[in-house]
């Protein structure tokens, strides 16, 4: 079954776009035609990601896993960075777009990064910013967001580890976890670990400012 949270759908929709959800279709020629009508990707929160994409065998704290939604994001996101079609890839979708590109990741950070770790699957509600999120300055996040400092939400367990070629980290909380990042080579790819669409849904003004800047990115093509 095909799922997306309403959030998703009302962020897009309040910053001037209009989704269109893609089913999980593995043949590339027919991702090739769905991607011809594209005018910006939106890769989605979910479960975990299969290791075997990046060459590992599965941890112990490895959860759930859709190994036809994996494959699936993995061709369109290369097809959509191929054709330099915007992307706004959020949580898991940030996961999946940094090893679409050739990066790795945790695959549960609590038993593999070292050091002592924030809370990253929060007990709190989903629109509230549990923890800080640092923004490296001059980067499109920050002229994005207009600040370098601002506190996100966090449900996840993994996390990008190594960057891909021509991917820059550009976010991180203060126990080193990378919470966001952006394509040097790309007019529009950032890749945000906490979920915004909730937090747009909130008021949260960089939230609102990150999915304006996706629309008007799309709109631009």
């Amino acid at each position: 079954m095909i799922s997306l949270s309403q959030d998703n759908v009302t962020a897009v929709v309040n910053s001037g776009g209009v989704p269109i959800m893609l089913p999980n279709i593995l043949e590339e020629e027919l991702i090739g035609r769905m991607v011809e009508q594209l005018d910006g990707l939106l890769v989605t929160g979910g479960g975990d990601i299969d290791p075997t994409l990046f060459g590992e065998e599965p941890h112990q704290n490895l959860g759930s896993i859709n190994p036809a939604r994996d494959r699936f994001e993995m061709l369109i996101i290369q097809a959509c960075l191929e054709k330099d079609i915007p992307i706004l890839a959020i949580c898991r979708g940030c996961q999946i777009l940094n090893i679409a590109a050739g990066g790795d990741m945790y695959q549960d950070i609590y038993s593999q990064k070292n050091g002592e770790l924030l809370q990253h699957q929060q007990r709190a509600p989903r629109a509230h910013g549990s923890h800080y999120v640092d923004v490296t300055p001059g980067s499109r996040l920050a002229k994005i967001a207009g600040a370098t400092r601002y506190k996100v939400n966090s449900y996840h367990h993994q996390a990008v580890r190594a960057m891909a070629d021509g991917f820059t980290a550009v976010g991180t909380a203060s126990d080193g976890v990378i919470e966001a990042f952006e394509s040097e080579k790309h007019s529009f790819v950032i890749g945000a670990e906490w979920h915004p669409e909730n937090m747009a849904l909130a008021g949260d003004e960089y939230s609102v400012r990150l999915f304006d800047a996706f629309i008007e990115a799309a709109r631009g093509r």
